[in-house]
């Protein structure tokens, strides 16, 4: 498979890396890690006004821009080289891809225009303690709470929370502190199933927890009979979060590659200016073999990102397998590239005060987000029959 991009599309770069550069400097991104809520509600009504970002992949019956998956791989990898502080990824390739794997147009008319438009921070509640990145790993309980026929405005309330009540937690919720909505993977007698949960309802409690890489927040989320929404059919949830993860995994891969290309681009510029025993240490043999090293990893990273970006915007078959290729190859990839960042770097690399430091903890908290490089080979393994 082939992918050019279009004219259009590296326009799309281009805008989305001029933007970055203004919005998102190191600066900022170490003053956005400190900070509470981890993001700049200025800059992210900016991405939705200016540039469409949060409709991109939406359809225009939702409010969004209707564009493709190739798109949304464009924008991430340009998120992942300027480490972007955001709800990007929780709001966009989590969450407004399980509500669009859904058959609930209800659901997809009530919440998808508000993220389209920037107004609605969304996530999805899936991982719970044993840290499983799949629907078996699910024992967070949902019941079915209708209201007695003979308590006053009963009927009305449990219609419009939907007549249904989660108990337990879920953990490393990706921004489930300011998210305004979570989608709630829960089991019901029924099977694996989805609702709908909104900020500052009954019994709900959100709390940030420390995380070694400070660029993305995550959040555990409590639930005592906290009123849901049903999204979709009883039972139904499954095939929709495989299809949700499966996409995320495709944009996480993406985001990968444009960090992996980033910390190169360190790397090299460093080797080029850092001068030992009279030379630049990039004409050193060591060196030169690490950056070559890198060079080949990183670009076999992208070439699986692309590959299965295109593959997702054709409604190819093989996405399954081409997702778990690509996000198994391009957690490696950065990590390892990250790694070498800091070694070619010397002593400064391990310092607080350079970046190299951002680089390998996203590096290393994206390898695990989703699951690692060994899980996603195993998965691979059995999707196509090995």
């Amino acid at each position: 498979m082939s992918y050019p991009f279009s004219d259009d599309q590296e326009e799309l770069r281009r805008t989305v890396r001029r933007f970055l550069t203004e919005k998102s400097p190191e600066a900022e991104v170490r003053r956005l890690m400190e900070s509470a809520e981890g993001f700049d509600p200025a800059v992210w009504r900016q991405m939705a006004e200016q540039l469409d970002l949060q409709g991109l992949t939406i359809p225009e019956r939702y409010g969004g821009a209707g564009h493709s998956y190739a798109e949304l791989v464009v924008v991430l990898e340009e998120m992942g080289r300027a480490l972007l502080c955001a709800p990007y990824f929780s709001t966009v390739a989590l969450a407004a891809n399980l509500l669009l794997a859904t058959d609930d147009e209800r659901a997809k008319r009530d919440f998808l225009p508000g993220i389209a438009a920037g107004r609605r921070i969304a996530t999805v509640a899936l991982t719970e303690h044993s840290g499983r990145w799949d629907a078996d790993g699910v024992t967070l309980e949902a019941t079915e709470a209708p209201a007695p026929a003979t308590q006053a405005g009963g009927a009305e309330a449990a219609a419009a929370d939907g007549g249904w009540r989660l108990s337990g937690e879920k953990f490393y919720v990706p921004d489930g502190h300011v998210a305004d909505l979570v989608l709630v993977v829960a089991r019901t007698p029924a099977g694996v199933s989805l609702f709908a949960v909104r900020r500052g309802a009954p019994g709900f409690a959100a709390t940030p927890v420390p995380t070694l890489d400070q660029t993305r927040k995550l959040a555990r989320l409590r639930f005592d009979r906290t009123p849901a929404r049903l999204v979709g059919a009883d039972g139904g949830g499954r095939p929709a979060v495989a299809e949700m993860l499966d996409l995320a995994a495709i944009a996480l891969a993406a985001e990968q590659a444009g960090g992996a290309q980033r910390v190169l681009d360190m790397s090299v510029e460093y080797a080029k200016l850092r001068v030992q025993f009279g030379r630049p240490i990039g004409s050193f043999q060591a060196i030169k073999h690490k950056c070559a090293d890198m060079l080949v990893e990183v670009e076999s990273a992208r070439a699986a990102a692309y590959h299965a970006g295109w593959a997702a915007a054709e409604g190819d078959d093989e996405v399954p397998a081409l997702a778990s290729l690509a996000k198994s190859y391009c957690s490696e990839a950065y990590f390892h590239a990250a790694a070498e960042n800091i070694q070619i770097h010397g002593g400064i690399g391990y310092t607080w005060e350079h970046p190299a430091h951002l680089y390998f903890k996203r590096a290393k908290s994206s390898e695990l987000m989703l699951g690692d490089g060994a899980y996603h080979r195993e998965l691979l393994a059995q999707r196509i029959g090995i």
